[in-house]
């Protein structure tokens, strides 16, 4: 699959092959929701806490006498039945998180990058250059057309785009290890550079 490779001023900067193992596979989105899913609980905070009965603060005194009042037996006012009182099999902290094989996660980060080409989604930069300026960088991603978009450098970003990008709505920037399913399909452009695509294809074959 070859496409054509553009610079932020939006002139064309040559071709690049990218490879049919990481953007030609047909997407499948059974793949995709398992990888989203395993995403998404792993960070889900499970922080959710609710008072059993042995927590909350009412007497522990018997509330009136077994027998004789006519009405049904009750040791305190703890118990769930009663407003206030304890919660029965309410939600404690817990992980939400469960595993997925790392074949499998690597498969789902291809049909992602699959997803994006087929849409005619994905864009390729030659490189990241900027000034460390937000307005000059901002009218580029106007005249680009791109309102929402990821975009993804090689090992490391170039600091002048992170630091102009950063206050720029709907512009999210990446090195290519963090790459991830959610991120890629949440965004409606995907703008990747050229040492972002050998570092992806190093990274996933």
């Amino acid at each position: 699959m070859k496409l054509d490779v553009i610079n932020l001023d939006g002139g064309k900067a040559g071709s690049v092959d990218l490879d049919e193992a990481l953007f030609g596979l047909e997407p499948r989105a059974d793949i995709l929701h398992r990888v989203v899913r395993w995403q998404r609980n792993n960070a889900q905070q499970g922080t959710h806490k609710v008072k059993t009965r042995s927590e909350t603060s009412y007497s522990t005194k018997k509330i009136y006498r077994q027998k004789g009042t006519g009405g049904a037996r009750h040791g305190d006012r703890n118990a769930p039945i009663f407003r206030k009182g304890g919660i029965y099999k309410g939600p404690t902290p817990r992980s939400h998180g469960h595993e997925l094989t790392k074949k499998f996660r690597k498969l789902g980060l291809r049909h992602a990058l699959s997803s994006k080409a087929k849409s005619g989604n994905l864009v390729i930069l030659d490189e990241l250059n900027a000034e460390g300026k937000t307005s000059a960088l901002a009218k580029q991603i106007s005249s680009l057309g791109w309102k929402r978009a990821l975009v993804i450098d090689g090992a490391s970003v170039n600091e002048g785009f992170a630091q102009a990008a950063r206050n720029i709505e709907g512009l999210d920037v990446l090195p290519s290890m963090g790459a991830n399913v959610y991120d890629i399909l949440k965004r409606d452009t995907l703008v990747i550079t050229k040492a972002g695509i050998e570092a992806l294809e190093a990274r996933l074959k």
